[in-house]
Protein backbone atom coordinates (compact mmCIF):
# COMPACT_ATOMS: atom_id res chain seq x y z
CA UNK A 1 0.00 0.00 0.00
CA UNK A 2 0.98 3.57 -0.70
CA UNK A 3 2.23 5.64 2.28
CA UNK A 4 -0.24 7.77 3.60
CA UNK A 5 -1.33 9.93 6.20
CA UNK A 6 -2.52 7.47 8.70
CA UNK A 7 0.40 4.73 8.00
CA UNK A 8 1.44 3.25 11.41
CA UNK A 9 -1.65 3.90 13.04
CA UNK A 10 -4.52 1.48 14.16
CA UNK A 11 -7.99 3.02 13.67
CA UNK A 12 -11.92 1.57 15.47
CA UNK A 13 -14.81 2.75 13.60
CA UNK A 14 -18.60 2.19 14.68
CA UNK A 15 -21.63 2.23 12.24
CA UNK A 16 -18.74 1.38 9.53
CA UNK A 17 -21.59 -0.91 7.46
CA UNK A 18 -23.05 1.89 5.41
CA UNK A 19 -23.20 6.13 4.36
CA UNK A 20 -20.21 7.73 6.37
CA UNK A 21 -18.96 5.31 8.71
CA UNK A 22 -18.33 3.18 5.63
CA UNK A 23 -16.71 5.56 3.52
CA UNK A 24 -14.51 6.65 6.54
CA UNK A 25 -13.43 3.53 7.11
CA UNK A 26 -12.19 2.64 3.48
CA UNK A 27 -10.38 6.28 3.27
CA UNK A 28 -8.80 5.35 6.95
CA UNK A 29 -7.69 2.32 5.08
CA UNK A 30 -6.50 4.07 1.73
CA UNK A 31 -4.47 6.54 4.38
CA UNK A 32 -2.73 3.29 5.47
CA UNK A 33 -4.04 2.72 8.24
CA UNK A 34 -5.22 -0.82 10.22
CA UNK A 35 -9.21 -0.51 10.25
CA UNK A 36 -11.24 -2.33 12.63
CA UNK A 37 -14.47 -1.60 11.18
CA UNK A 38 -18.04 -2.19 13.37
CA UNK A 39 -21.89 -2.32 12.79
CA UNK A 40 -24.63 -4.05 14.06
CA UNK A 41 -25.42 -5.38 10.53
CA UNK A 42 -23.26 -8.54 9.88
CA UNK A 43 -23.91 -8.23 6.63
CA UNK A 44 -22.75 -5.14 5.42
CA UNK A 45 -19.51 -6.04 6.88
CA UNK A 46 -19.05 -8.81 4.40
CA UNK A 47 -19.87 -6.27 1.74
CA UNK A 48 -17.10 -3.84 3.19
CA UNK A 49 -14.05 -6.31 3.72
CA UNK A 50 -15.05 -7.26 -0.01
CA UNK A 51 -14.72 -3.71 -0.96
CA UNK A 52 -11.50 -3.00 1.45
CA UNK A 53 -9.08 -5.78 1.62
CA UNK A 54 -7.35 -6.00 4.92
CA UNK A 55 -10.00 -3.75 7.06
CA UNK A 56 -10.50 -6.38 10.00
CA UNK A 57 -14.64 -6.61 10.44
CA UNK A 58 -16.56 -7.23 13.80
CA UNK A 59 -20.55 -6.94 14.32
CA UNK A 60 -20.67 -4.90 17.45
CA UNK A 61 -24.34 -3.71 19.30
CA UNK A 62 -23.14 0.37 20.21
CA UNK A 63 -25.93 -0.08 22.62
CA UNK A 64 -24.67 -3.29 24.72
CA UNK A 65 -21.62 -2.00 27.17
CA UNK A 66 -19.91 -5.50 27.50
CA UNK A 67 -19.74 -6.32 24.38
CA UNK A 68 -17.73 -2.26 23.71
CA UNK A 69 -15.33 -3.37 26.01
CA UNK A 70 -14.64 -6.97 24.39
CA UNK A 71 -14.52 -5.21 21.22
CA UNK A 72 -11.97 -2.66 22.72
CA UNK A 73 -9.82 -6.10 24.30
CA UNK A 74 -10.04 -7.63 21.18
CA UNK A 75 -8.37 -4.64 19.25
CA UNK A 76 -5.55 -3.69 21.05
CA UNK A 77 -3.66 -0.90 20.23
CA UNK A 78 -6.15 2.00 18.98
CA UNK A 79 -4.83 5.42 17.34
CA UNK A 80 -8.17 6.55 16.35
CA UNK A 81 -11.57 6.33 17.54
CA UNK A 82 -14.58 7.33 14.76
CA UNK A 83 -17.75 7.65 16.83
CA UNK A 84 -20.13 7.12 13.74
CA UNK A 85 -23.22 5.64 15.35
CA UNK A 86 -26.67 7.48 15.08
CA UNK A 87 -30.30 7.45 14.32
CA UNK A 88 -32.37 10.68 13.40
CA UNK A 89 -35.52 10.77 14.85
CA UNK A 90 -38.36 12.34 13.17
CA UNK A 91 -40.17 14.92 14.22
CA UNK A 92 -41.04 18.09 16.72
CA UNK A 93 -41.21 17.64 20.58
CA UNK A 94 -44.76 16.53 20.85
CA UNK A 95 -44.13 13.54 18.16
CA UNK A 96 -40.94 12.09 20.89
CA UNK A 97 -41.84 9.96 23.46
CA UNK A 98 -40.20 8.46 26.31
CA UNK A 99 -38.66 4.95 24.43
CA UNK A 100 -37.74 7.20 21.70
CA UNK A 101 -36.05 9.76 23.37
CA UNK A 102 -34.08 7.02 25.78
CA UNK A 103 -33.01 5.06 22.79
CA UNK A 104 -31.66 8.04 20.79
CA UNK A 105 -29.63 9.51 23.84
CA UNK A 106 -28.38 5.78 24.09
CA UNK A 107 -27.69 5.18 20.39
CA UNK A 108 -26.36 8.85 19.42
CA UNK A 109 -24.61 10.10 22.86
CA UNK A 110 -24.07 7.30 25.35
CA UNK A 111 -22.47 4.75 22.90
CA UNK A 112 -19.86 7.49 22.80
CA UNK A 113 -19.62 7.18 26.69
CA UNK A 114 -19.00 3.29 26.06
CA UNK A 115 -16.48 3.47 23.33
CA UNK A 116 -15.04 6.69 25.31
CA UNK A 117 -14.16 4.44 28.48
CA UNK A 118 -13.20 0.92 26.59
CA UNK A 119 -10.35 2.81 24.84
CA UNK A 120 -9.34 6.44 26.27
CA UNK A 121 -7.43 4.17 29.21
CA UNK A 122 -5.30 2.83 26.45
CA UNK A 123 -4.77 6.14 24.52
CA UNK A 124 -3.73 7.64 28.23
CA UNK A 125 -1.32 4.50 28.86
CA UNK A 126 0.15 5.54 25.34
CA UNK A 127 0.44 8.59 25.50
CA UNK A 128 -2.07 9.88 22.36
CA UNK A 129 -4.72 9.28 20.70
CA UNK A 130 -7.25 10.90 17.84
CA UNK A 131 -10.86 10.56 18.68
CA UNK A 132 -13.66 11.80 15.72
CA UNK A 133 -17.40 12.14 16.98
CA UNK A 134 -20.03 12.50 14.87
CA UNK A 135 -22.45 15.26 15.65
CA UNK A 136 -24.21 17.21 13.15
CA UNK A 137 -24.58 20.51 11.85
CA UNK A 138 -28.51 20.41 13.16
CA UNK A 139 -27.89 21.44 17.21
CA UNK A 140 -26.38 25.12 18.63
CA UNK A 141 -25.36 25.48 15.27
CA UNK A 142 -28.93 25.29 13.29
CA UNK A 143 -32.29 23.96 14.11
CA UNK A 144 -34.92 22.75 11.29
CA UNK A 145 -38.55 21.39 12.00
CA UNK A 146 -39.32 18.20 12.97
CA UNK A 147 -35.60 17.30 14.29
CA UNK A 148 -36.22 18.02 17.63
CA UNK A 149 -34.81 15.05 19.50
CA UNK A 150 -32.06 14.60 17.00
CA UNK A 151 -30.77 18.05 17.19
CA UNK A 152 -30.83 17.88 21.33
CA UNK A 153 -28.69 14.29 20.87
CA UNK A 154 -26.11 16.05 18.70
CA UNK A 155 -25.77 18.97 20.92
CA UNK A 156 -24.81 16.52 23.96
CA UNK A 157 -22.23 14.80 21.38
CA UNK A 158 -20.96 18.19 20.83
CA UNK A 159 -20.64 18.94 24.38
CA UNK A 160 -19.30 16.05 25.48
CA UNK A 161 -16.64 16.18 22.85
CA UNK A 162 -15.40 19.53 24.15
CA UNK A 163 -15.09 18.42 27.49
CA UNK A 164 -13.34 15.24 26.90
CA UNK A 165 -11.06 17.65 24.69
CA UNK A 166 -10.60 19.59 27.65
CA UNK A 167 -9.65 16.63 30.34
CA UNK A 168 -7.03 15.70 27.62
CA UNK A 169 -5.45 18.09 26.09
CA UNK A 170 -2.24 17.94 28.19
CA UNK A 171 -2.17 14.24 27.98
CA UNK A 172 -1.77 13.69 24.19
CA UNK A 173 -5.40 12.92 23.36
CA UNK A 174 -6.99 15.00 20.70
CA UNK A 175 -11.37 14.90 20.54
CA UNK A 176 -13.12 17.06 17.53
CA UNK A 177 -16.75 16.43 16.08
CA UNK A 178 -17.90 17.04 12.49
CA UNK A 179 -20.74 18.77 12.19
CA UNK A 180 -22.21 17.78 8.56
CA UNK A 181 -25.28 19.20 6.70
CA UNK A 182 -27.26 16.69 4.40
CA UNK A 183 -25.34 13.96 3.21
CA UNK A 184 -26.34 11.09 0.59
CA UNK A 185 -27.00 7.69 2.86
CA UNK A 186 -29.15 5.08 2.95
CA UNK A 187 -30.44 6.90 6.36
CA UNK A 188 -31.84 10.00 3.56
CA UNK A 189 -33.17 7.34 1.71
CA UNK A 190 -35.04 5.84 4.19
CA UNK A 191 -35.99 9.55 5.32
CA UNK A 192 -36.69 10.97 2.55
CA UNK A 193 -39.31 7.64 1.25
CA UNK A 194 -41.06 8.19 4.17
CA UNK A 195 -41.89 11.60 3.31
CA UNK A 196 -45.81 12.24 1.48
CA UNK A 197 -45.89 12.73 -2.11
CA UNK A 198 -43.79 11.47 -4.85
CA UNK A 199 -39.90 10.54 -4.04
CA UNK A 200 -38.50 12.44 -6.84
CA UNK A 201 -40.60 15.87 -5.00
CA UNK A 202 -39.33 14.92 -1.41
CA UNK A 203 -35.92 14.55 -2.88
CA UNK A 204 -35.73 17.61 -4.87
CA UNK A 205 -37.39 19.94 -1.23
CA UNK A 206 -33.86 18.29 0.65
CA UNK A 207 -31.56 19.91 -2.45
CA UNK A 208 -33.40 22.89 -2.38
CA UNK A 209 -32.63 23.65 0.91
CA UNK A 210 -28.47 23.34 -0.12
CA UNK A 211 -27.17 26.67 -0.86
CA UNK A 212 -24.76 24.41 -3.43
CA UNK A 213 -27.54 23.12 -4.59
CA UNK A 214 -26.78 19.56 -4.13
CA UNK A 215 -26.46 16.65 -1.55
CA UNK A 216 -22.93 16.03 -0.23
CA UNK A 217 -21.67 12.92 -0.64
CA UNK A 218 -19.85 10.43 2.57
CA UNK A 219 -16.78 10.72 1.10
CA UNK A 220 -16.78 14.30 1.35
CA UNK A 221 -17.27 13.98 5.48
CA UNK A 222 -14.89 10.83 4.97
CA UNK A 223 -11.97 13.18 4.07
CA UNK A 224 -12.63 15.95 6.76
CA UNK A 225 -12.22 12.73 9.07
CA UNK A 226 -8.98 11.47 7.62
CA UNK A 227 -7.34 14.82 8.62
CA UNK A 228 -9.07 14.96 12.23
CA UNK A 229 -7.30 11.40 12.50
CA UNK A 230 -4.14 12.40 11.29
CA UNK A 231 -1.14 14.47 12.57
CA UNK A 232 -1.98 17.03 10.11
CA UNK A 233 -4.39 18.33 12.98
CA UNK A 234 -2.36 17.83 15.74
CA UNK A 235 -2.89 21.03 17.05
CA UNK A 236 -6.42 20.85 16.48
CA UNK A 237 -8.88 19.88 19.23
CA UNK A 238 -12.16 20.26 20.75
CA UNK A 239 -13.51 21.78 17.55
CA UNK A 240 -16.92 21.46 15.76
CA UNK A 241 -15.70 21.08 11.99
CA UNK A 242 -18.95 22.40 10.40
CA UNK A 243 -19.07 21.05 6.82
CA UNK A 244 -22.63 21.32 5.71
CA UNK A 245 -22.08 23.61 1.99
CA UNK A 246 -22.71 26.79 3.62
CA UNK A 247 -26.21 25.31 5.12
CA UNK A 248 -25.67 27.21 8.28
CA UNK A 249 -24.50 30.51 6.90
Amino acid sequence: MAQGRLVGKRAFVTAAGQGIGRATALAFLREGAEVVATDLNADLLVKLAEDGPGIVTRPLDALDTDAVHAAAREAGRVDILFNCAGFVHAGDILAVDEAAWDFSFDLNVKSLWRTLNAFVPGMLERGGGSIVNMSSALQTIKAVPNRALYTATKAAVAGLTKAVAADYVGRGIRCNCICPGTVQSPSLEERIHAMPGPYEEARAAFVARQPMGRIAEPEEIAHLAVYLASDESAFVTGGEHVIDGGWSL
